[in-house]
């Protein structure tokens, strides 16, 4: 668990450092990163069903960013786990992405993807 902890942070470091993602988008991620680890939520986690809801469309939309709009040179450039683990969360990410409304998506990331 150590070395999975000391991974995901260097991973968020690095992306964090890199000069190919807009820094408004950092920015947002830093806070949506924010909003999942802190016990603060949108919706009371007491609340059946909807209490989850708000953390989960969280993930969502960080899980999009990584695997939708960031090109994924980009994005395997920092990342530490392999091929294999890279493909299963990217089918996860896109599974879940159903959950991250298309208008915040698009008022939230700065970012445009290489056209090619």
């Amino acid at each position: 668990m150590k070395v999975f902890i000391n991974k995901l942070i260097t991973f968020v470091k690095a992306v964090a450092n890199d000069e190919r993602i807009p820094s408004r988008d950092k920015k947002v991620l830093l806070a949506l990163m924010a909003l999942v680890i802190s016990p603060i939520d949108f919706i009371p986690d007491w609340i059946p069903i909807f209490g989850q809801l708000d953390d989960l469309v969280i993930i969502a939309l960080i899980l999009d960013y990584f695997f939708k709009v960031l090109d994924s040179q980009v994005l395997l450039s920092h990342y530490p786990w392999g091929m294999k683990s890279f493909s299963n969360l990217r089918r996860f990410a896109r599974f879940i992405s159903i959950l991250a409304p298309r208008a915040l998506q698009k008022k939230l990331w700065q970012y445009t993807g290489d056209p090619y």
